[in-house]
């Protein structure tokens, strides 16, 4: 593995990347591509009560399962809608280690498809994996958001987790592929949107744009309830894709031809990731992080001057891109 890394160190400087001292852009990070849950309403006090358990049977279509709200919420077994989907998940998958290692199947979904605010894990290399779970607990890995909740809960439970478990979390995860879960559409009009669960949700009302990516569930209602097969859609300018592929296929002259590293179908190569058809704004963070320093980790240096000439835009297009192709 230390040969395969060294080779690609190798291959990204003799690719010709444009010079790191171009001048640093915003380190602020975009709000778009980093949902923060709204402050918590005030109130409370002696007179607050806390509510008696959902116990409502909740269902979904092309199923006979039922789960409570409760049920689907439980950090420590939430709710496998799917079973088909996958293998047989392992104990820290299904329900974690209480009380500091939440089940990895609550936010990546049993199927490991995972939602746009925290990472889509099916199909990933294990090897891969564990060097990003022992970043988070070294703290190396963070976000260039730190209100963003699901990366610094990664941190946390990277922490709590033992090296078996972050082995075998990461051998489960791998052993199956990554589905076809984000459909990129140029426009001109979004839903406008607000923040629910860490993630962009659709609102009333419509708006411009912008130059930013809006990313949201194709059925808000299923994946309310963490339907692992309900996917997603990434509303993106007019004319990013035809940008994007310029910069993925040949660098245009700002950066290294994306395939070098990720092979010529972005599906990966090695121990570097697969990168097409993951979340656009999970992409666009990773890009962004890698930037401006929040992901340091040991095989960090082989993004940090790939990223160093790209400005947002680039950014943004470089992931609507990669998220629109087959994974």
């Amino acid at each position: 593995m230390k040969r395969e890394l060294t080779a690609l160190i190798g291959l990204t400087v003799i690719a010709g990347v444009a010079s790191v001292s171009a001048q640093d852009q915003d380190p602020t990070p975009p709000a778009w591509a980093y949902p923060t849950n709204p402050p918590a309403l005030a109130g409370g006090g002696a007179q607050a009560t806390t509510p008696a358990p959902d116990t409502t049977p909740l269902h979904l279509p092309g199923t006979n399962l039922t789960f409570t709200r409760a049920q689907i919420r439980n950090g420590f077994g939430p709710s496998d809608w799917r079973p088909e989907t996958h293998p047989k998940m392992p104990e820290v998958v299904a329900n974690g280690r209480q009380p500091d290692v939440r089940a990895c199947a609550l936010c990546h979904y049993p199927n490991g498809q995972g939602r746009p605010e925290n990472g889509p894990v099916a199909g990933l290399p294990a090897a891969y994996i564990i060097q990003q779970l022992k970043d988070f607990k070294s703290g190396a890995r963070k976000s260039s958001e730190p209100r963003m909740g699901p990366p610094a809960a990664m941190v946390r439970l990277a922490q709590a987790m033992t090296p078996e478990e972050m082995a075998t979390s990461a051998a489960y995860f791998a052993s199956f592929p990554y589905q076809k879960w984000i459909r990129v559409v140029e426009t001109t009009t979004v839903p406008k949107t607000r923040v629910a669960g860490s993630m962009w949700v659709p609102a009333e009302g419509t708006e411009p744009i912008g130059s930013r990516i809006v990313e949201v569930p194709e059925d808000t209602a299923r994946t309310a309830l963490r339907d692992p097969i309900s996917g997603f859609v990434a509303y993106v300018p007019p004319g990013t894709l035809a940008r994007g592929e310029s910069l993925v296929m040949t660098g245009a002259g700002k950066t290294t031809a994306c395939g070098i590293c990720h092979g010529n179908d972005l599906r990966g190569l090695g121990p570097v990731p697969p990168i097409a058809g993951r979340a656009a704004s999970y992409l666009m963070r990773q890009l962004f992080d890698f930037k401006h320093g929040a992901r340091a980790g040991a095989w960090s240096p082989l993004m940090k001057s790939v990223v160093a000439n790209l400005d947002e835009n680039d950014m943004m297009a470089l992931a609507a891109y990669a998220a629109a192709q087959a994974p």
